[in-house]
């Protein structure tokens, strides 16, 4: 079953004050209204990508769907060119924690001012976490969750790992898309979710919490990446790797 995002608990304190806390309903634009040219392309890609059902890319999309933070962090690994994952890297892990719940608020509020219906609901047409049919249908489409975790998460690597910034960015980007390919949300929820991941990472920049949990996830990812390099271990699976850049040349967008 897939993670929803996000899973914060109500104990745990984000990088934002109530003072820094990014309004998305403001910011964002609103989703597109029925009968509109947006909701056309919404309509389009959403038709398009159920021809994918079963295929290699509905798996990669399927995958992209498990938000816990190992699934998360391992779904970069091509991209920085050595396996990520929570157990070697508990500072990386807590950072990107402490993000989740950060974006949570913004997030959730956005869906719940909006309350968009998602793609598949009231016509029975296929999506890549069925068991997760049920309680997505009560959930707003727009912006998308996944989305903006996936690709705040890849801004926070690239500037980590600046060497491979460009293929990081380019996973960032397919881990968004994979939500139109599981039909789980429209186009423009994916579109929006880029915008809300981005200015949710430029707005915690400014927490010096934020600042300190970077440099000690910087360090931990700088020996983790020697290490690899040093003793050529620690390689991501090379069918991974073809399966994801295949996806970043058939982008639905």
């Amino acid at each position: 079953m897939a993670a929803e995002p996000l899973s914060a608990n109500g104990d745990e304190t984000g990088y934002f004050t109530p003072a820094t806390q990014p309004d998305a309903t403001a910011y964002l634009p609103p989703p597109p209204q029925p009968g509109t040219a947006r909701q056309m392309l919404d309509d389009t890609a959403f038709t398009s990508t159920r021809m994918l059902r079963g295929s290699p890319r509905w798996m990669l999309a399927t995958s992209d769907a498990d938000l816990h933070e190992d699934a998360l962090l391992r779904a970069f690994s091509c991209a920085a060119g050595f396996t990520i994952n929570s157990a070697d890297m508990p500072h990386l892990t807590a950072l990107i924690h402490r993000m989740d719940v950060s974006e949570t608020t913004d997030m959730r509020n956005s869906k719940s001012y909006w309350h968009r219906a998602r793609p598949f609901v009231g016509n029975g047409q296929p999506i890549c976490t069925e068991n997760d049919r049920a309680h997505l249908a009560t959930s707003g489409a727009y912006p998308s969750g996944h989305t903006m975790l996936g690709w705040s998460t890849a801004l926070v690597l690239a500037e980590l790992l600046p060497q491979q910034a460009t293929r990081i960015l380019q996973r960032g980007r397919v881990f968004g898309e994979s939500r139109i390919i599981c039909g789980v949300h429209w186009e423009s929820d994916v579109q929006a979710g880029y915008m809300l991941g981005a200015a949710e990472v430029a707005a915690m920049h400014g927490s010096p919490d934020f600042r300190a949990d970077m440099e000690l996830a910087r360090m931990e990812l700088a020996r983790m990446e020697l290490a690899a390099h040093q003793h050529d271990t620690a390689r991501p699976r090379k069918q991974t790797c073809t399966l994801e850049q295949d996806a970043a040349r058939h982008s639905p967008l």
